[in-house]
């Protein structure tokens, strides 16, 4: 039996078009999806919006729709660029969608019901833009909400409130007892000393001053606030609590099903709190793994509207293809830490990696075997191999060992690195073992074969591998490859199979590009702020 792995976003806000940085959480989640299968693993990916709240409610007024039609607009716009950059998610959950409105409901009258959530009144610093209460020491001596800069506002009503600090102290022991709950560990010294360790607060549950949210059955003047509706979305998907929770039971409940969940790190908070208090109150397993990355920042900082810098993925996609975004998404971005686009960096790695690395290579390839054995991958003559060919054919055994050690440990930036590092070898490789001068000696036409074998090879392996990150690229290897259907696939990666293959020259991976026209393009579209 496969084994089974759950792998989620966050839900997005659909306040706004999506730019790159909701892009680029979601390319990862896919990016382990397609790893993952491709060992063999039955994947479910999660991804969707949480679309109630004040600003949503702001938003929608400001443009004279209902939220329900301003967010419908959004999800429409973001479903479509999901498509465009090829994410292959198993389900979108809404949290306007019924079956989710159901659970959260009956989530929060468990809570209640067990005396978990108790009503009083609150009166507090309250940022409008992140729909969150903070303490002063949190907002400091200026008011500034911790999270967007934002200054807050004094505010009271009443409100259900959850008792997180009653379970504070199991938390802090869970940690303790699994160390690699969360991903970089760092994020775990950040919970500890700025929440857990301090006296964590109760958290807010409901608001009485708005009505775009789910109602609380118990006392309808109160939709329920943010964190219970959001964070209940990872299960409502599966059907929890509903007729039918067969997902629930194949993904959730299942011990030896691998269950991740993918975010920035500005929201690592409320999934490695409250989120695991919530779930052991309702009698659920944890997740296994809570991983948070770093942001995609520009030249001066963080994208803003008003700055002018915030990077659409629609434009980029329509001028370069899907795959030049998922490549530096993937390579160019470290995945985990904070990462920097600039219109200049996208265009001159394009032309490194994508263009002089893999393009390159392909072409001299295909090139060398029509123009040397007619278009027809030779086989490998035992009689005739050498320390080069011995050379390449160990270090790309050792990148695909290398590959599969960090795709496995969700270390997508060294995982993908390792497939170029195929490609750096193998151009090494052309210049060492000169076909060119081979050509000209009939009696070394065993080593030429195997020079065009090996290197036919390297890039069908090279192939297999982008498998796990790009939508178009591997095809378009296969294609001038003639590589045979049963041989793209992943489980082949370790054998040699190229031989007899016909070659065909097609169209250029990539096309060269020049950096000064196409960042001035790229600044031209920023200005813009429009998402294509």
């Amino acid at each position: 039996m496969a084994k089974k792995f759950y792998i989620t976003t966050p839900i997005y806000y659909p306040s706004g078009n999506f730019h790159i940085g909701n892009a680029y959480t979601t390319v990862i989640a896919d990016c382990i999806k397609r790893y993952k299968q491709n060992r063999g693993y039955d994947v479910f990916f999660l991804t969707g919006t949480d679309e109630h709240g004040e600003k949503i409610a702001t938003k929608a007024s400001e443009v004279n729709k209902t939220p329900q039609e301003y967010v419908d607009d959004i999800v429409s716009r973001a479903k479509k660029l999901w498509a465009e950059l090829g994410i292959n998610y198993d389900d979108f959950i809404r949290t306007t969608d019924e079956r989710h409105v159901k659970v959260a409901q009956d989530v929060f009258s468990k809570f209640l019901a067990q005396d978990d959530i108790y009503k009083s009144s609150y009166k507090g610093l309250y940022c409008r833009s992140c729909e969150a209460y903070w303490t002063p020491t949190q907002v400091g001596e200026n008011n500034e909400c911790p999270d967007c800069g934002k200054v807050t506002e004094v505010k009271e009503e009443e409100a259900y409130f959850f008792r997180m600090n009653k379970y504070a102290p199991w938390l802090i022991n869970y940690y303790k007892e699994h160390p690699d709950f969360v991903v970089p560990h760092a994020r775990i010294n950040e919970m500890l000393n700025n929440f857990l360790l301090p006296g964590l607060n109760d958290l807010c549950v409901s608001r009485t001053s708005i009505d775009w949210g789910i109602e609380v059955k118990e006392d309808p003047k109160h939709v329920i606030y943010v964190w219970i509706d959001a964070l209940t979305n990872y299960i409502s998907a599966l059907g929890y609590n509903s007729d039918d929770d067969s997902r629930f039971k194949k993904y959730w409940e299942d011990e030896d099903c691998e269950v991740v969940h993918l975010m920035s790190k500005e929201i690592i908070r409320f999934h490695t709190i409250y989120w695991p208090i919530m779930l052991k109150q309702l009698g659920l397993r944890l997740p296994s793994k809570i991983y948070s990355h770093g942001w995609v920042l520009m030249k001066g900082g963080k994208m803003s509207k008003s700055v002018g810098n915030v990077v659409y993925p629609g434009y980029l996609i329509n001028k370069y293809g899907v795959d030049t975004l998922r490549y530096y998404m993937t390579k160019i971005v470290p995945f985990g830490q904070d990462g920097t686009f600039t219109p200049e960096m996208f265009i001159e790695n394009i032309n490194t990696d994508l263009v002089n690395n893999i393009g390159n290579l392909l072409s001299r390839t295909v090139a060398m075997i029509i123009k040397y054995f007619d278009g027809v991958v030779p086989s490998i003559d035992e009689s005739c191999i050498n320390e080069y060919d011995t050379k390449l054919t160990s270090a790309i055994n050792n990148l695909v060992d290398k590959f599969e050690s960090n795709m496995d440990e969700m270390k997508l930036t060294e995982g993908i690195t390792n497939i170029f590092e195929i490609g750096d070898y193998a151009n090494k490789y052309i210049d060492e073992k000169t076909p060119w001068i081979l050509a000209k000696d009939e009696s070394r036409r065993g080593e030429l074969a195997n020079c065009m074998n090996l290197l036919a090879e390297a890039l069908r392996k090279i192939a297999i591998m982008f498998t796990s990150f790009f939508v178009e690229t591997p095809e378009k290897m296969f294609a001038q490859l003639g590589t045979k259907e049963e041989n793209k696939a992943y489980s082949t990666l370790r054998e040699n199979l190229s031989a007899g293959c016909n070659v065909s020259k097609l169209e250029p991976l990539f096309t060269r590009l020049d950096v000064n026209v196409e960042a001035e393009y790229i600044d031209n579209k920023m200005k813009e702020g429009l998402p294509y």
